[in-house]
């Protein structure tokens, strides 16, 4: 049951035609990263290189590649892992299946690890520069491990029961990195690792990392899953794999999964950083560099056949959209308990995930009066912020169960129809004017630093939304080409912001000030100012990633007919976003055109891609 090793899963994979391989030399600096990008576009099967130029190990890409070979790699499981947390919902429908129990107990059994003397991870051993060095975009600041689990455990509290393990960015080369010595470990806010390092920190000792690569892909879904604290990754990822992970421990370091393909061990100073990045990240552009922890290196395992598993982060959709999918699938129906009053949320994938969530709660607290403002809507919002990885959402929109029980939180045109049906855009804006957000988004006024906004809407719909430009629309000097995104979201093309004034652009409170609150421009409750209004209106996925990725709440939102009351800043017309590139955000990712070239050759008549892409 389950696979305990990359290569069963690949060479399954294969037999059932999964997975092809690409045999001739393939150079893992920017084209082996764009053939994955290439082919996960087209839902493409997983990807074996093996002969990856500069390295002896063969490469394995796309694992993940579509929701449904995700659920394939996992299909011995997830209903014993969907029978779990069932349990942990409703104990009491036990009694209505008590068949249910046959599953529960060899599942639950499998959350403990098992110590094993003999591993297969110990019988090799190499270097960082023997690894294969993978560049995924042209900027990037040298070769990243792009789906590493980074193992840690609580310098005061050492043992499984107070470890972590995470996917945070590594990089093997560039920068200041000393060859095979040193490599860097980026890894954002509120994430496990930061316990750790904090209490290192607090000892004013350095502290253990392993850095697995390969092993089960049961490991590689657990170091990317939101779990409650207290239960350890490890013991996820053996109820997922269908079997007890086994791991081993030479003396002097931490555990390692027996089965990993390959473990660099090593130790981190926690006064000691250096520049690490600039890299492509999930939000579409590069991460820039900034002074990180270091690891320094002290050893490289790895088993005799070993497989690195490597992706590409990019502007998503990316392969690390299936790992989004799948996990929303496997703890989506836990929501309502953590979140009493929710009855769903939605990251917004083609946003970047953090800059947009999308929520339904409930009103229960006045059920004997007529529903006509947010009330309930904004203390479950106010959880929803101080939730986990939730917390770091930059836009939270939430409406109410009541008013629409059918909508499905994934339609989210429809769900924008409704908001802007209902919002009074002079009552339900609620910011959080200097916080924290994603580490990843640029938008804000430094690294980590931001705002947030709360938009909540309840009630009887309040206006119809415009669906055609109005003919005698005059917009002022320098806006043009009037698009439509959705019913009631108008989107207008800018001036470029060359010079950038947070919250008071001259050219977004000129064109405010044009129009007053009667204007038939406010027939369209939402306006967004771009800087290309064709590619934004070509689709919803580039509407959403250039709205929310190049704006922050308290700076970039304008409004026609705006007024502060009582420290409360709303507008009497439409709501207007700026949304251009400014001057501090980080570049967009943009493919190399010799390199997509030759993945284009890899498609002609007898290529290994032909008929794939």
């Amino acid at each position: 049951m389950g696979y305990r090793t990359l290569r069963q899963a690949v060479n399954d994979l294969e037999s059932s035609g999964q997975l092809i391989r690409i045999t001739q030399p393939i150079e893992p600096n920017l084209l082996a990263g764009a053939i994955q990008r290439r082919v996960y576009q087209h839902q493409g099967p997983a990807l074996l290189f093996s002969n990856l130029n500069g390295s002896r190990f063969p490469a394995v890409a796309n694992l993940f590649g579509t929701l449904e070979r995700t659920r394939y790699l996992f299909r011995d499981t997830l209903q014993q892992v969907e029978t779990l947390v069932k349990l942990k919902l409703d104990p009491k429908s036990l009694l209505k299946t008590p068949s249910a129990l046959l599953t529960a107990g060899p599942a639950a059994f499998h959350l403990l690890p098992k110590k094993v003397k003999s591993a297969p991870i110990l019988r090799g051993q190499t270097t960082i520069a023997e690894l294969p060095q993978l560049i995924s975009w042209p900027n990037d600041g040298g070769a990243f491990i792009t789906l590493p689990q980074v193992y840690s455990e609580s310098s005061q509290q050492p043992g499984l029961r107070s470890s972590n393990l995470g996917m945070y960015r590594v990089q093997m080369s560039g920068n200041q990195y000393k060859q095979n010595q040193e490599i860097g470990l980026h890894y954002q806010i509120h994430r496990g690792i930061g316990v750790h390092h904090q209490e290192a920190l607090d000892l004013d000792k350095p502290f253990r990392v392993n850095i697995f690569i390969g092993g089960p892909p049961s490991m590689t879904i657990a170091a990317v899953m939101p779990l409650p604290e207290g239960m350890p990754e490890i013991s996820f990822a053996g109820l997922l794999g269908g079997h007890r992970i086994p791991l081993t421990q030479p003396p002097g370091l931490l555990p390692m999964p027996a089965e990993a393909d390959f473990v660099i061990c090593g130790t981190i100073d926690p006064q000691q950083q250096k520049p690490e990045g600039p890299f492509g990240d999930h939000l579409g552009y590069y991460s820039l560099s900034h002074d990180f922890p270091v690891i320094n290196v002290e050893q490289v395992y790895h088993r005799q056949d070993a497989i690195w598993p490597f992706t590409t982060v990019g502007r998503p959709p990316q392969e690390d959209t299936s790992f989004g999918e799948f996990i929303h699938e496997l703890t989506g129906a836990l929501i309502p308990e953590v979140l009493p009053g929710i009855k769903a949320v939605h990251a917004v994938d083609a946003a970047g995930v953090h800059p947009l969530l999308l929520a339904i709660g409930s009103e229960r607290y006045t059920p004997y009066s007529k529903l006509d403002r947010p009330q309930e809507l904004l203390t479950q919002a106010n959880a929803i912020l101080g939730q986990g990885q939730l917390s770091l959402a930059k836009y939270l929109l939430i409406i109410a169960e009541n008013d629409y029980p059918d909508l499905d939180i994934n339609n989210i045109p429809a769900f924008f129809q409704h908001l802007l049906e209902r919002v009074n855009w002079q009552r339900d804006l609620h910011f959080q004017t200097a916080t924290t957000i994603d580490t990843l988004d640029y938008s804000g006024h430094g690294l980590n630093q931001g705002s947030k906004v709360v938009i909540a809407a309840v009630g009887e719909k309040q206006r119809s939304l415009a669906t055609t430009i109005p003919e005698n629309i005059i917009l002022p000097r320098g806006f043009t080409k009037p698009a439509i995104a959705l019913p009631g979201v108008l989107l207008i093309q800018g001036p470029s912001c060359k010079e950038y004034r947070p919250g008071e652009d001259l050219n977004l409170l000129r064109f405010c000030k044009k129009f007053t609150p009667d204007n038939p421009i406010n027939n369209f409750p939402l306006i967004l100012v771009v800087d290309d209004s064709e590619f934004c209106a070509a689709s919803l996925n580039n509407w959403l990633w250039v709205s929310f990725t190049r704006s922050n709440p308290a700076t970039d939102i304008y409004g026609i007919g705006s007024l502060t009351v009582a420290k409360h800043w709303g507008c009497a017309g439409s709501l207007v976003i700026d949304a251009r590139s400014k001057p501090h955000h980080a570049p967009a990712l943009v493919d190399d055109p010799e390199i997509e070239k030759q993945v284009d050759q890899l498609a002609v008549n007898g290529g290994p891609l032909q008929g794939i892409i």
